[in-house]
């Protein structure tokens, strides 16, 4: 089978790696030329994919800027971003530009399959009018069909293969055609009866999740003011067998998905005539978050007797998660131009980003980084530092992600 992947960011790489260690031939189209030359000589730029890993596969992939290489593949995953305004409304510049590039390649017997996530109706009311424009008819001609990614960066218990993988076709043949090219690479496959149900069903995994973060940072900030540990609780709460599921309090939400993915529901609600209120709510409520944390981060310098003007401020981590360098929507961003702009004297230490160009910082070497600092706050508690090291170096220490409890670390909790 030759597969052809048009995007080749932290999905499609990740995909066109599988499907050339499955033994398929691969095609990988991107309009970045310079991520293009790099693949061509083994350099990725996935943390999930290591060069080792790619080069080995070298021999079975073409990366190319050109979606006429595709013409050949009897797949196409379309893989491209779907990100947001800056009214925060869906941008489907990109995915409606690689759509009208494939339909002058597209030809019959081909599956084309759509994994950036989306609003329900986009495969059908998007991807099917524009493809058709070669000519060509959807569901018959060739199959088309929507299996929305599912990639968590950084974990490794659970793989493309392992993962369930949920498939919505434009008819049942659609969706057994795509779901037999998943065959080659994931284990268990979860047909649906159409691109709608699939579309909907990755906004539901995010949205839940989004919900759920809100309501635990929500719990945080009263169990504050109630003069409560908001950890000792949700430890307490956890230990229900039943009815419970654990979520953790923290500085907010960043990434490719949550802080983003709900919005496109919300906006396709609007067609309906439908305010999706708790959606928002959760996006408020984890949006307000770092003001939160610098409240907090405030509060600990003036028990201290010292301003925040001045102030020698280490913050540790400013990737969204832990062990990994993707810094989108990372709400260490907002804290740090949040202190920034009340006059402290920043730096940050962050293993997997090495500088952040837009803020003028580069990331500074521990343990040298946190010898008397003022204040040390763990925003992102990468695996690879030694938290309870800097509770010791540190004046003060406030913790966002609980990593110090239990530690016998001295060290502010959210």
């Amino acid at each position: 089978m030759r597969v052809g992947i048009v995007g080749l960011g932290y999905v499609g790489l990740p995909l066109a790696v599988a499907f050339a260690e499955a033994g398929c031939d691969v095609v990988g189209v991107d309009i970045d030329a310079a991520r293009v030359a790099a693949l061509g000589e083994g350099r990725s730029h996935v943390e999930d994919i290591a060069g080792a890993r790619l080069q080995l596969v070298l021999d079975r992939c073409e990366f190319t800027t050109r979606f006429v290489e595709l013409h050949e593949a009897d797949a196409i995953l379309v893989c491209v971003p779907t990100p947001l305004t800056r009214n925060r409304e869906p941008d489907l510049g990109p995915l409606l530009g690689a759509a009208r590039d494939l339909a002058g390649v597209v030809r019959r017997g081909q599956t084309v399959i759509l994994e950036s996530t989306t609003f329900p109706g986009t495969t059908r009311e998007h991807m099917v009018p524009l493809l058709e424009e070669s000519g060509l008819q959807a569901g018959v001609d060739f199959a088309l069909a929507f299996s929305p990614e599912r990639v968590d960066p950084g974990r490794t218990d659970y793989t493309l293969r392992t993962t369930p993988k949920v498939v919505g076709g434009l008819t049942p043949a659609c969706t057994e055609a795509a779901a037999g090219v998943y065959g080659a690479v994931c284990d268990h496959l979860v047909p649906v009866s159409t691109p709608e149900v699939a579309e909907l069903s990755k906004l539901l995994e995010n949205i839940f999740r989004s919900v759920n973060i809100a309501l635990v940072n929500e719990m945080a900030v009263l169990a504050d003011r109630m003069g409560i540990d908001v950890w000792e609780v949700v430890e307490a709460a956890s230990t229900k067998p039943y009815g419970f599921m654990r979520f953790e309090p923290g500085p907010g939400m960043g990434g490719h998905c949550l802080p983003v993915d709900p919005f496109y529901l919300t906006w396709k609600a609007r067609e309906y005539d439908l305010s999706t209120e708790f959606i928002e709510l959760a996006g408020k409520v984890n949006q307000q978050m770092p003001y939160f944390c610098l409240e907090k981060a405030e509060r600990a310098l003036n028990d201290a007797g010292k301003p925040v003007r001045g102030a020698r401020v280490l913050v540790l981590g400013v990737s969204y998660k832990a062990g990994v360098g993707d810094i989108r929507e990372s709400p260490a961003l907002k804290i740090i131009r949040l202190l920034h702009e009340r006059g402290a004297d920043l730096s940050y230490h962050d293993p997997h980003v090495p500088e952040l160009p837009e803020l003028g910082l580069a990331s500074s070497p521990l343990p040298a980084a946190a010898d008397g600092v003022d204040l040390a706050i763990i925003v992102t508690a990468h695996p690879s530092v030694d938290h309870r090291d800097i509770t010791e170096r540190a004046q003060l220490t406030l913790d966002l992600r609980g990593v110090t409890r239990g530690l016998g670390a001295a060290a502010l909790q959210l």
